[in-house]
């Protein structure tokens, strides 16, 4: 972690902004529990008009929300021929949704739910910009913001 952050340090700001969807990029609680929500199975898709108009949200990534409540491995590791920030980067004015799987993580605790799973769409008004978003779950309601 302390190499993490030293390397950080060591980033402009731009650096840095274009990889803060990468590192910090969602946060679940378990607000009926007050404890992080693990184990959880995310997904970041993106939203596409096709040729006949028919929308649709194309699977970008997949990821599990670990220990501490965080998918940090939402985006998967960049290919030969594609640079990190190219992986990384949302794209400005574009439409996204992040969805989490909510009624198995209940259900792994015992726990009935009302929501099965909780979609979250956001557009990206800037790419360079952080986005963080918290998730706070309880088995019959939940919660959202833009974080910090």
């Amino acid at each position: 972690r302390e190499k993490n952050e030293r390397e950080l340090g060591r980033m402009t700001a731009r650096d840095r902004a274009s990889i803060a969807f990468v590192t910090r990029p969602l946060t679940m609680l378990d607000s009926s529990l007050g404890k992080p929500g693990a184990g959880i199975r995310v997904s970041l898709q993106e939203y596409h008009i096709m040729g006949d108009n028919a929308a649709i949200f194309e699977p970008l990534a997949e990821g599990v929300t670990d220990a501490d409540g965080r998918c940090m491995q939402l985006f998967p590791k960049p290919s030969a021929e594609q640079s990190k920030e190219e992986q990384a980067k949302l794209k400005a004015g574009k439409l996204y949704k992040v969805v989490f799987k909510t009624k198995d993580y209940f259900e792994s605790t015992g726990r009935k739910c009302f929501y099965p799973w909780v979609e979250i769409t956001f557009e990206v008004a800037n790419p360079d910009e952080h986005y963080h978003i918290p998730l706070l779950i309880s088995p019959y309601s939940y919660t959202t913001y833009r974080g910090s």
